[in-house]
């Protein structure tokens, strides 16, 4: 009777370590799952990003105001007959 329970602790312990530390095991699957949610985030971001792309491409094929912001933002440019004002900051 002694040896059975002898091997059954053997067997408990060998299957608890397999259930933590063996292939497929409980760290393992804990380090998967954290690995997934890291992606799932990232992707909810760029998925976001994606969709503000996307509207102000449609903006820039529907109508002009959009290219005029964007010409006004990003190369500095302004209608004749309007006056340029820069405001430089303390740090400038």
């Amino acid at each position: 009777m002694r040896l059975f329970i002898i091997i059954l602790l053997v067997v408990l312990a060998w299957l608890q370590y397999d259930f933590w530390d063996g292939k497929n095991g409980m760290n393992e699957y804990t380090a998967v799952k954290e690995s997934v949610a890291l992606q799932q985030a990232a992707n909810t971001e760029l998925q976001q990003r994606n969709q503000q792309m996307y509207a102000e491409i449609k903006d820039l094929h529907s109508g002009k105001e959009a290219v005029e912001e964007r010409a006004r933002n990003d190369l500095g440019l302004i209608k004749p007959g309007e006056t340029f004002v820069r405001i430089l900051g303390d740090n400038n």
